[in-house]
């Protein structure tokens, strides 16, 4: 499985951005996707994640209120809705599935990766 993210840009503080991620076949039908960010210096954490119905959608604290995850289940695509964007989200982010069907904080539980798209927010 591979996956493509897109939708990253540079954004003023206050601003929206939507990243996008879709599986180049069908990932099966009992993965969770989510989607993780890596800012310059840090490690690797995550930001939001949804079952494999695009249900039980879990959040960062950092990004709770702001962000949207979504899930396009019969293309197998994971969409991340970003408002009220600040400074700090700035990060490569990136798209993954999950070995599981409910959704998981864990990178360890993710097996595919995307590339990673660039947000830059700038103050």
């Amino acid at each position: 499985v591979q996956l493509q993210a897109s939708g990253g840009g540079l954004v003023q503080a206050g601003g929206s951005l939507r990243l996008s991620c879709v599986a180049s076949r069908r990932t099966s039908s009992n993965n969770g996707m989510g989607w993780f960010r890596q800012a310059p210096g840090k490690e690797r954490e995550f930001v939001a994640a949804v079952d494999w119905r695009g249900g039980g959608a879990i959040y960062a604290d950092s990004v709770k209120g702001r962000f949207t995850i979504s899930r396009d289940y019969g293309q197998s695509g994971v969409y991340l809705q970003m408002d009220s964007l600040k400074p700090e989200d700035t990060a490569v982010y990136y798209c993954a599935t999950n070995r599981r069907a409910v959704p998981s904080r864990e990178r360890s539980e993710y097996n595919y990766w995307g590339q990673g798209t660039q947000v830059t927010v700038s103050s």
